[in-house]
């Protein structure tokens, strides 16, 4: 059976590549490069693409050293030349995070843990349930699946609620105080979303959701910060 070229580079793995990036000199960006290798490593084990067996040389050292000279041509600070092949996604991403090194390191390390820790690489795996193509996801897919399955557990979102309504006896949006029942009548009681309110490259380091960690909040609303509208609190 013949082998499938390699798929496009998504955002989680570029942030993985771009972050090294930053951490090397220009001399160091090739192949034999431990670190580089480590790297390959890292993403041949993100639950992203399935079935890496029917591409040829997956995301292999020389691959991975080819994209980070993709960044050499991107980097105003280089005298050199690079390899001019980028991407459009290589672009913004290198725009994006060149005066954001500290956040871009905080989000990588977070990404890598979905590789080497199971039980956050499984609950991504096995999230089914539908998700926004229109959610515009700064950290990259992976946190995104984690961040949806954790404000989708059923337990602590039922906990919330009934603590929000003994002490209220309502369920409002907590950004725009809708509320379902007062609209649509007994059908609308007890429905509202949850949203956890920490970025999402935190949700690595906590082990359980807290009822502080979750906000109630309209559909809508939910929508747009899922969307990449920013909390100003």
């Amino acid at each position: 059976m013949e082998k499938k070229r390699n798929p496009k580079w998504q955002r989680d793995e570029l942030i993985l590549a771009l972050d090294l990036y930053f951490h090397l000199e220009p001399g160091q960006i090739h192949a034999r490069n431990p670190l580089i290798i480590a790297l390959s490593d890292t993403l041949n084990k993100l639950p992203i693409h399935r079935d890496k067996d029917e591409y040829e040389k997956f995301r292999n050292p020389n691959g991975v050293g080819l994209k980070l000279s993709n960044f050499l041509a991107l980097d105003e600070s280089y005298l050199g030349k690079g390899m001019a092949a980028f991407s459009k996604l290589d672009k913004e991403i290198f725009a994006e995070f060149k005066d954001k090194k500290e956040q871009l390191h905080k989000l990588a390390d977070a990404i890598k843990s979905t590789a080497t820790n199971p039980a956050i690489r499984n609950e991504i795996l096995y999230f089914s349930e539908n998700i926004d193509d229109d959610a515009t996801v700064k950290e990259g897919g992976l946190l995104y699946r984690y961040h949806l399955a954790r404000e989708r557990n059923t337990i602590i979102v039922k906990k919330k609620k009934k603590k929000v309504l003994k002490l209220h006896g309502k369920l409002e949006c907590e950004l725009c105080s809708f509320d379902f029942e007062k609209v649509y009548g007994e059908i609308g009681y007890g429905f509202i979303e949850c949203h956890h309110r920490k970025p999402l490259y935190t949700l690595i380091e906590e082990t359980e959701t807290t009822l502080d960690d979750l906000m109630l909040v309209c559909s809508n609303c939910h929508r747009m910060l899922h969307r990449g509208w920013e909390l100003m609190f």
